[in-house]
C-alpha cells in the first residue's frame, strides 16, 4: 500500500476474494492484535461488495450508501479492473455542481485538489 500510494488492496489474482484497507490493518492488526506476519486473509473483509463495469453512477451511489463501504472494486466479467471510492464519487458531485454553477472559481477548486495523478480533478465517472 505504501509503495503504490493506495488505501486498499484487492486480493487473489484479480478475483475479488477479499479486500484489505488501511482501516482494516489499523483495527485488526495494530489495535486488534493480529500478528503482522499473519496471512492477509486474517485482516481482509470478505465477501467483497462490488459494482459491474456497466453499472451507472446511480447504482454505485446506492451501493455505497446501502452497504456503508468506502471502496467498490469494479468488475468486468468477475475480474477487478479498478476501484471506485467515495472520494471519486464526491469529485463527481463537485464536477456536477461546477457545471451547474459555471465560472472559473468553481472549476479552479477542482483543478487544485491534492492526490495522486488520475485520482483528482482528471478522473471521470460516467
Amino acid at each position: 500500500m505504501d509503495t503504490y500510494g493506495v488505501g486498499a488492496v484487492v486480493t487473489e489474482s484479480g478475483y475479488p476474494a477479499g479486500i484489505v484497507t488501511d482501516r482494516d490493518l489499523a483495527l485488526r492488526v495494530l489495535v486488534g492484535g493480529l500478528n503482522p506476519e499473519s496471512p492477509v486473509s486474517g485482516a481482509m473483509s470478505s465477501p467483497v461488495i462490488t459494482v459491474d463495469v456497466n453499472d451507472g453512477a446511480q447504482e454505485a451511489y446506492r451501493t455505497l450508501r446501502r452497504c456503508g463501504v468506502r471502496r467498490l472494486p469494479v468488475l468486468d466479467e468477475q475480474q477487478v479492473i479498478g476501484v471506485l471510492t467515495v472520494d471519486d464519487m464526491l469529485m463527481d458531485v463537485f464536477r456536477r455542481m461546477a457545471d451547474l454553477l459555471g465560472g472559473p472559481i468553481a472549476w479552479s477548486v477542482l483543478e487544485e485538489l491534492p492526490g495522486p495523478p488520475g485520482h483528482g480533478a482528471g478522473a471521470d465517472i460516467t
